[in-house]
């Protein structure tokens, strides 16, 4: 392992590194983790909330998803280029920034209640956490000894999952404002009135997104002032090629590129249309609905947590196929279930995805020595699979007569495919991780 005594020099190779020359740089990437969570757990707030403040159909609805995760397929590349370039540090400098940009741009979006202008807005802070999600995991992946790669990622992803838990708190008391009207109610209000409260529900959104815009700017500010070790993994195995589309000579990075697509389409199909699932299975109100998706993000960070610990007794392609396999079958009580046995079967799925993103990140970059950064772009790029999973959910759901649970079918598919990845797709040529 190389490290450096300043921001971006030439690394210095040779000598022992303490882990407190770590311990900086990877709290600080924690934060980001943290951060990002944030933002993606709120746009499971805000689906529901802009389906109804801008009067959407449910396919409509899943173009949050659609924007958000279409800038990591279109950024990641440009995020690559920029890592190889600038180095850790000012990649996840510029992704901060970017995050804080689209933030600050819901201000205008809801004043003009425009669908387009909020999903422009999310489209450009897709493009912040493409950067920063580029740059943070092989970072945290790198800071420290490669035997512990895994658990070190899955311990910073477990701030992601806190990001989970508290998100929904939030957007459930400061975005959701827990009144609702049906379509026929809304055609009989006089057209003054339903403005007003259609105009009220778009400017909820305002004040989180402006303390997280502020929040970004700080964050920014406190890693440019800080000295972070530009790490290499001199240790790692040579490259042959380093071009970013050679990289997928790699057999098991192209597995865990596929794998991460289906994953992420899961994870943001299964988040997306939680409340409206809680809502149509078990019959509670929005608010409550969003308490329960709270719910659901602790049981995800305490997944993140257990995993971790268990990744050290169980082989982690092991771990991830045992966890696909009961999300499997969670997902057909999702769909054949009702009452309350919906709510518990969408909880397990929070608990059970929990460390499938960051096992699968591991997974994938295994072995790769200097084509490390180019095959974390394409397994960021492969998150593009949160744009396409759940347009196609919510079309099933629209043909299917607005039935939530039949599109829990798509997630299920995905985590069929993860479990291949499991059990056959994470060998590094020819021999065990």
């Amino acid at each position: 392992m190389a490290l450096a005594p300043a921001s971006i020099p030439p690394p210095v190779t040779g000598g022992p590194v303490s882990a407190r020359t770590y311990l900086l740089p990877f709290s600080l990437v924690v934060g980001v983790f943290f951060l990002w969570g944030m933002a993606h757990s709120l746009d499971s707030i805000l689906i529901p909330h802009l389906q109804k403040a801008c009067q959407l159909n449910n396919l409509q609805s899943t173009l949050v998803d659609t924007s958000v995760f279409l800038a990591y397929f279109l950024m990641a590349i440009p995020a690559g280029i920029l890592l190889k370039r600038l180095g850790y540090k000012f990649t996840i400098i510029l992704g901060l920034l970017a995050f804080a940009g689209g933030a600050f741009l819901f201000v205008p979006a809801a004043d003009a209640r425009s669908y387009g202008l909020f999903l422009t807005a999310l489209f450009i802070i897709g493009c912040g956490l493409t950067t920063l999600e580029t740059a943070a995991n092989p970072y945290a992946a790198v800071l420290g000894p490669p035997e512990s790669a895994t658990s070190r990622l899955n311990l910073a992803a477990s701030f992601n999952g806190l990001a989970v838990f508290v998100a929904p708190i939030i957007g459930a008391n400061l975005i959701l404002s827990g009144k609702e009207y049906t379509k026929a109610q809304l055609a009989a209000m006089p057209d003054a009135i339903r403005t007003t409260y259609l105009n009220h529900e778009a400017a909820a959104v305002k004040l989180p997104y402006i303390v997280l815009g502020g929040v970004l700017v700080a964050v920014a500010v406190l890693f440019f002032f800080s000295k972070l070790p530009e790490v290499r993994a001199a240790e790692a195995e040579p490259s042959e090629g380093g071009g970013f589309f050679a990289v997928l000579k790699h057999r098991h990075l192209t597995w865990a590129v596929v794998a991460q697509f289906f994953y992420v389409g899961a994870q943001v199909c299964v988040t997306s249309f939680f409340i409206r699932m809680a809502k149509q299975g078990a019959g509670v109100d929005e608010k409550m609905a969003g308490y329960y998706l709270a719910v659901y993000g602790l049981l995800f960070m305490v997944g993140r947590f257990i995993g971790t610990a268990l990744l050290k007794y169980i082989a982690s392609q092991r771990l991830l196929s045992i966890y696909a396999v009961v999300a499997m079958a969670l997902c057909a009580v999702a769909v054949f279930g009702d009452g309350a046995y919906v709510i518990y079967a969408l909880g397990g799925l929070g608990f059970f995805m929990s460390i499938m993103f960051p096992t699968i990140f591991a997974l994938g970059i295994a072995g790769l020595g200097d084509d490390t950064k180019p095959g974390s772009s394409w397994l960021v790029m492969s998150i593009v699979g949160g744009a396409i999973m759940p347009p196609l959910m919510g079309t099933l759901i629209d043909l299917r007569g607005d039935n939530i649970q039949i599109g829990y079918l798509i997630p299920m598919v995905c985590y069929l495919v993860i479990l291949l990845f499991g059990m056959y797709g994470y060998r590094v040529k020819g021999r065990l991780v």
